[in-house]
């Protein structure tokens, strides 16, 4: 959904209030700061969006240290902006540092680290590693699974990307038939109106016409 200016506005006051009110570095500033940097984002203003990240990875860093769960969060929000500006490696270098972080942390089943995982492959199929992408969107998939279901919303999120890179690679037929289910999952756990189930509809046709069904 993207925000309004009102909201956006009404939270750079916020931002503003609790760096003079706590400081640069207080843990409130700073949750300020990250929040501020999603409207941004939603706005399309991904500059300002990474300085304020920045910033806020810094701080995290300073106060609570590489290895808690506030500065790995952090992290995966300033490496998505800094895929989204093309800049893979340095994305990439961060998601790793988060997602080794979250496996010390928290283990291979946890949700958030799997969505670390998740956006990890993004990024490396982002640079032509389709091989590596698939493998860890396969642990991703195959985890989310044994451990949630195959309804849960991630194991469809997974399984949508894994159809991309198959798509991306050249193995159309397993991408579309991977796609086809992600569209039946979708019907089912979203329904048939949710926007979702539309878009993974939508890329099932587009894979029909460009593959000349």
């Amino acid at each position: 959904m993207i925000d309004t200016g009102g909201a956006c506005d009404a939270q750079e006051r916020l931002v503003a209030e609790r760096r003079l009110a706590l400081g640069e570095d207080h843990p409130e500033t700073l949750t300020a700061m990250l929040d501020l940097a999603d409207r941004l984002w939603a706005q399309g203003r991904l500059i300002a969006a990474r300085q304020l990240e920045e910033k806020v990875v810094e701080g995290r860093r300073r106060q609570l240290g590489e290895q808690h769960a506030d500065t790995l969060r952090a992290i995966g929000k300033l490496a998505v902006t800094l895929g989204a500006q093309g800049n893979l490696a340095e994305a990439r270098r961060l998601q790793e540092e988060a997602v080794s972080g979250r496996r010390a942390l928290f283990g291979d089943t946890d949700l958030e680290t799997l969505r670390a995982i998740n956006n990890l492959a993004g990024t490396i199929a982002a640079q032509g590693d389709f091989a590596g992408a698939h493998e860890l969107l396969e642990f991703v998939i195959a985890t989310v699974v044994r451990e949630f279901g195959e309804e849960h919303p991630d194991s469809i999120r997974a399984m949508s990307n894994l159809a991309a890179i198959l798509w991306q690679g050249g193995d159309r037929a397993e991408a579309y038939a991977l796609q086809q289910q992600v569209v039946e999952l979708g019907r089912l756990v979203f329904g048939e109106d949710d926007e979702a189930t539309h878009t993974a509809a939508a890329i099932l046709a587009a894979m029909e016409q460009e593959a000349g069904c």
